[in-house]
């Protein structure tokens, strides 16, 4: 049951080229929203028709809160996202919206709900320690010892099961605070709003590969190999930094640098993309309390306008259910 008195957030998920966008923008014509943006990609400048970013018409019309803000050479974290994402969802609440979420970026949409990790990175040499104490004296011996500092963690972990023992007994060491404390203390950062999750696809699979292929050769023709060229010719950025590891952006760097033939180059971006729908798709099967709109065949037939409607009307159906108050 959805915490009536948190103040309301709408999610829109899914995989690149399901039409996320769009019916963001149909949304904020229908509801008090403001668009923050969930894309890992959409953060650079200059990065436009590979990201399939949202004109700069429509984002005159349709504000977008965390497009373009970092330099290609520039690197973003979730962690980073997470604070951003709040300061502005709490800004966007003050106003009386409400803040509506849009992107593909799986991690950061985890990141928001649920926190960081604030479990510390593992320590060879007091791994090393903690297992040649094991080795002594035996791991119930160890497990005797976490009841002792973590009850709540012993409870949870077999005294054969080293791997989570000695983890445990690690962070202790390095910390001073209990596993369970620490995870107490990542579930108190939880999202602080009533949250209506959208996830957006095509039923069929394969219209979702026609779209990306579609897309992907609109991008060529609209100016995507000038736009890497401009990159390219910068001379301050290379293939491991994480704008230019960016589907699509990557594929085109090693065709500039000599490394494929330019069909090559098209075949893998757009194997590229597709991949990452996949991994987008895989996200959202395994989410929690999630609104799936699906489009199917016959979506085909109807024009852009139409499809958007369509899925505007489902999407304010779901929200009005979800979310209390008037709209």
């Amino acid at each position: 049951m959805a915490d009536q008195t948190l103040p309301p957030a709408i999610f829109i998920m899914g995989p690149t080229a399901s039409g996320k966008t769009a019916l963001a923008m149909a949304l904020v014509d229908a509801l008090p929203c403001e668009i923050i943006s969930v894309d890992s990609a959409l953060v650079y400048k200059t990065m436009d028709i590979g990201t399939a970013k949202p004109s700069l018409e429509e984002r005159k019309r349709y504000p977008h809160y965390l497009v373009d803000i970092i330099d290609p050479l520039e690197t973003y974290s979730a962690a980073q996202f997470r604070d951003d994402a709040l300061r502005l969802m709490a800004d966007i609440t003050r106003r009386g919206k409400i803040p509506l979420l849009v992107g593909g970026t799986m991690l950061y949409f985890k990141a928001l709900l649920e926190g960081l990790s604030v479990l510390p990175e593992a320590d060879p040499v007091i791994r090393e320690a903690i297992e040649a104490e094991a080795a002594k004296h035996g791991w119930a011996y160890l497990h005797t010892q976490l009841q002792n500092i973590d009850p709540a963690a012993a409870a949870r972990i077999h005294p054969n099961d080293p791997q989570r023992l000695s983890r445990a007994l690690e962070i202790y060491q390095l910390t001073g605070k209990t596993m369970t404390e620490l995870w107490q203390q990542q579930q108190n950062r939880a999202l602080p709003y009533q949250t209506t999750q959208i996830a957006l696809a095509p039923a069929d699979r394969a219209i979702l590969h026609a779209r990306i292929d579609v897309r992907f050769r609109q991008m060529l023709q609209q100016g995507f190999e000038e736009e890497v060229r401009a990159l390219f010719k910068r001379g301050d950025l290379d293939p491991s930094m994480p704008s230019i590891r960016a589907v699509g952006y990557r594929q085109m760097w090693e065709y500039l640098e000599g490394q494929v033939e330019y069909n090559t180059m098209v075949e893998k971006g757009i194997a590229a993309t597709r991949q990452l729908a996949k991994r987008q798709i895989t996200w959202l099967r395994s989410w929690k309390d999630l609104n799936w709109i699906y489009t199917d065949k016959r979506d085909e037939e109807l024009t852009s306008a139409e499809v958007v409607a369509k899925l505007s009307d489902q999407s304010l159906q779901i929200v009005k259910k979800d979310l209390s108050g008037p709209f």
